[in-house]
């Protein structure tokens, strides 16, 4: 193990077990390295790959402290890694999402206000209205991120903001194909955003299972590649 590995399972460690709270300071910096057997460099490497993962805030002039270690911020540092993934091996993941959009859509119908409502259908309305493919996958991540919100649990709403953000690399709107696969995809919205106005998780759950299934399946058939800039 290197003095970095240590360093940084050192540090892990504290906080796990709770030595190391949520919003605590953690030790100066010659008293961690004394308690680690590492070198100020290893150290401070450390806390930046902790920082990197949300789980420790460095502060100008105040100090560093261990973040106030939210699940939906913890979650949303899997895009580090996440985004290193190929085509193949988010698809290999999707089974993941298709569950939790299904899971998320239910509870959004349980929970969805004349508020809500209105503002899904806007975002169809949008989506429909304009011919540029990168507005309209905007368009669609902001919807299902609406779903997701309504839903009422901010790790599950961060964990599926991190699947669809590594799925919008992989633009199919912008291929030949893309304007029958926007109509397509705009029809499974107003099935999904009809039955969350109208209180049904049973049908929200199984249009969006269906609509993320057919998304997988557009994916595994056009095999496209990440956009450029993405």
């Amino acid at each position: 193990m290197s003095a970095v590995d240590k360093a940084f399972h050192g540090l892990r460690h504290m906080i796990a077990s709770g030595r190391l709270g949520a919003g605590e300071r953690i030790p100066p910096e010659a008293e961690l390295c004394e308690e680690l057997g590492v070198s100020r460099g290893s150290l401070r490497e450390a806390v930046r790959m902790l920082a990197a993962l949300g789980v420790i805030e460095p502060r100008h002039g105040s100090g560093t402290y261990v973040s106030q270690l939210r699940p939906e911020d913890v979650i949303g540092s899997l895009s580090l890694t996440l985004e290193l993934l190929p085509l193949q091996g988010l698809l290999d993941v999707y089974e993941i999402r298709r569950v939790l959009e299904s899971h998320v859509a239910a509870q959004a119908a349980a929970r969805c206000t004349p508020e809500t409502a209105a503002a899904l259908f806007s975002l169809i309305e949008a989506m429909e209205a304009t011919e540029d493919p990168t507005e309209a996958s905007d368009l669609d991540h902001r919807f299902h991120a609406e779903i997701a919100r309504t839903a009422g649990n901010p790790a599950l709403s961060s964990l599926l903001a991190v699947f669809r953000a590594r799925s919008r690399k992989y633009q199919i709107f912008t291929l030949p194909e893309g304007p029958a696969v926007r109509r397509r995809s705009d029809e499974d919205h107003r099935l999904m955003a009809t039955a969350i106005a109208n209180h049904d998780p049973g049908a929200a759950a199984g249009a969006a299972q269906a609509h993320v299934a057919q998304t997988e399946r557009w994916l595994r058939a056009l095999m496209p590649e990440v956009e450029d800039g993405a």
